[in-house]
């Protein structure tokens, strides 16, 4: 059973969605490619089998991922991330940064492709076509 967080915060409400147990890494798991259940099984050890499937019906009635027939007899499905699902590559790169900066050990960097050295994070505004420090950015409240 899910945990909800009844605050008027986009970050709780967020980890609503993906706050859960195993959630964020069955997501990074289709992000990189593994997209049926077995192969998500296989990589993530210690996934209980009746917790990954509820992970993924969860995530299927947020809309983060959708299921995609590949066998009629025994049914089997990929799973697809939609949009929003893929939307979440910048929060598991800004979560790798995170790690490369904080943890005792690195288990991975984030790299430039093309010159293999690490990266940065930075904002961006559009409007302004400016990059924008860390120290200037604000919170707005949105009118609902």
């Amino acid at each position: 059973m899910r945990s909800n967080y009844n605050l008027p915060c986009n970050i709780a409400q967020t980890l609503n969605i993906i706050g859960d147990k195993w959630t964020l890494l069955i997501l990074r798991q289709l992000a990189n490619g593994n997209n049926t259940y077995k192969s998500i099984l296989e990589k993530l050890e210690g996934i209980p089998s009746n917790l990954l499937s509820n992970r993924l019906k969860s995530l299927e009635k947020d809309s983060l991922i959708r299921p995609v027939l590949y066998q009629a007899h025994p049914p089997r499905y990929q799973y697809i991330l939609t949009e929003s699902g893929k939307d979440l590559t910048d929060v598991f790169n800004s979560l790798i940064l995170w790690g490369e900066k904080h943890l005792k050990k690195c288990y991975k960097k984030l790299v430039h492709a093309s010159c293999q050295h690490s990266i940065k994070l930075q904002y961006y505004c559009p409007h302004c076509n400016t990059v924008v420090d860390r120290k200037e950015l604000s919170l707005k409240d949105v009118k609902i």
